[in-house]
């Protein structure tokens, strides 16, 4: 019998199995597809993300295999410069191919000790007071305390539990890839300019490759990859000339399909990623959404696991990343609007252009598309309450480095404090030079601030309410 269960091993399942593993949780992915993904799209992590990958220790295993750029030009592809000071040491995009962050996230659950299985399809599940059993394609049953669903935009365990998933079906189309193209750079700038249509630019990407997005003729079956001359004949379609384009290093098309869970647990069995929530690519945040959501809900089903979880410590999740799933859906229908050639749309386009010269419109676009302006409500407190804590200077390097276990951690500037019968989940720092405003945090394992003061006592009311009761 395994602890965890996690059905789909992309991005998502993967970072979640190993943040359980962190915490010695038995866990077993299945994959129905039978072999890693070798479709070469290019994705992007986000400042959270990148913050996120540092305080594991998978940054520098990570950067090698992206292009660094700034953040910018994200909200509706409106192309303004990255505000000054964003509050983060990771203040860029990371452009990665999807294969390699899905094989680079995979092995490192593995290295922790998950197991995963491929071609295992799950296609049933009942669960009782005591764990779930799932069943697979071919008969085979499986018994654990805790399934979930981390398998995609049709996600089985999602329907088998019969979780509502309402929003709007896609309306529009687009084609999306990376390929070499047979006319000059200035031709290429001139048509844009000329054709001046959302969903539709061509722009450099490197190595002589350019990023290709053009409206696709209608909504379609997703399923089926788009072809070299789909694109082709679209461009024609648009721009009058299909650039000479030639040599695709991948291709891709999507919808503007939103939807949110209704539930993101029942019983004994969750779901985090795109099982829960969809919405159109615009703005890059999908991966990184469910990466996060992955990170909110390790160490919570972990402590569940292991007997030290407050009560509705599990139920936080949903608390917590539903109405962030929900801000998300609401930007990207937002930008999406942005993208139509409509004359009311592009009006308000107009318009956000120019509001976002003020280097406060572009930084809250930049940080909402970003997930660093992301606040959980934790009650009454100052402003730094439920928000993450940057990778601020502490004596001993930097304050990621002490996150590498996915432990709490207690950053204490007076050295009057302890994290006395919690010392098996949280770790205490005292450190006077600590880069803070305020005396003392009390960190969740996901870098979210769940405590500030220097009141012993009430910090120990606050360690019990994220971290159980004490031991010893």
């Amino acid at each position: 019998m395994f602890d965890v269960i996690i059905a789909g091993c992309g991005p998502t399942g993967a970072m979640l199995a190993a943040e359980l593993r962190l915490h010695d949780v038995r866990v077993l992915v299945l994959e129905q597809e039978t072999e890693p993904t070798s479709f070469v799209r290019i994705v992007g992590l986000h400042i959270r993300s990148l913050e996120l990958m540092a305080m594991r220790g998978l940054l520098d295993r990570i950067l090698p295999h992206g292009r660094q750029r700034p953040a910018a030009g994200f909200f509706a592809a409106i192309p303004k410069p990255a505000p000054k000071g964003l509050d983060s040491a990771y203040a860029y995009l990371l452009g990665i191919p999807q294969p390699v962050i899905e094989q680079l996230l995979e092995a490192h659950a593995i290295e922790l000790g998950a197991q995963v299985r491929r071609g295992r399809a799950v296609t049933g599940l009942e669960q009782d007071d005591d764990g779930v059993t799932v069943e697979l394609a071919g008969g085979q049953r499986l018994r654990s305390r805790y399934l979930v669903g981390c398998d995609g935009a049709r996600s089985t365990v999602r329907k088998l539990l019969g979780v509502g998933f309402p929003g709007e079906p896609a309306r529009t189309e687009t084609l999306m890839g990376e390929m070499a193209v047979g006319v000059p750079p200035e031709e290429i700038a001139a048509k844009v300019a000329e054709v001046r249509q959302q969903r539709f630019w061509l722009r450099p990407s490197g190595a002589g490759n350019y990023s290709v997005v053009v409206p696709a003729a209608g909504v379609s079956d997703r399923s089926a990859p788009p072809t070299l001359e789909d694109f082709k004949s679209q461009l024609r379609t648009v721009a009058g000339t299909d650039f000479g384009v030639h040599s695709p290093r991948w291709l891709s098309r999507f919808g503007d399909a939103t939807r949110l869970a209704e539930r993101y647990r029942v019983g004994r069995v969750l779901l985090a990623g795109d099982a829960a929530h969809i919405h159109p690519p615009t703005g890059g945040q999908g991966l990184n959404l469910g990466v996060q959501d992955a990170f909110n809900l390790g160490w919570k089903l972990a402590a569940q696991v292991r007997g030290w979880a407050p009560e509705t410590l599990l139920d936080t999740y949903q608390a917590e990343r539903h109405p962030v799933a929900a801000d998300v859906l609401d930007n990207t229908r937002a930008q999406m609007e942005l993208s139509s050639a409509e004359p009311g749309p592009q009006a308000v386009r107009r318009l956000l252009t120019e509001l976002m010269d003020f280097d406060e419109v572009n930084r809250y676009l930049i940080e909402k598309i970003t997930a660093i302006d992301v606040r959980y409500d934790l009650g009454e407190g100052p402003d730094l309450l439920g928000r993450r804590l940057p990778d601020v200077d502490v004596q001993q390097g930097r304050l990621y480095g002490l996150l590498h276990r996915g432990r709490g951690l207690l950053l204490d500037r007076t050295g009057r404090l302890t994290v006395g019968g919690w010392s098996d989940r949280v770790d205490h720092l005292a450190d006077p030079t600590a880069a803070l405003d305020v005396p003392c945090v009390l960190l969740r394992p996901d870098g979210h601030v769940a405590w500030i003061g220097d009141d012993q006592q009430d910090l120990d009311g606050h360690l019990a309410r994220w971290f159980g009761n004490p031991t010893g």
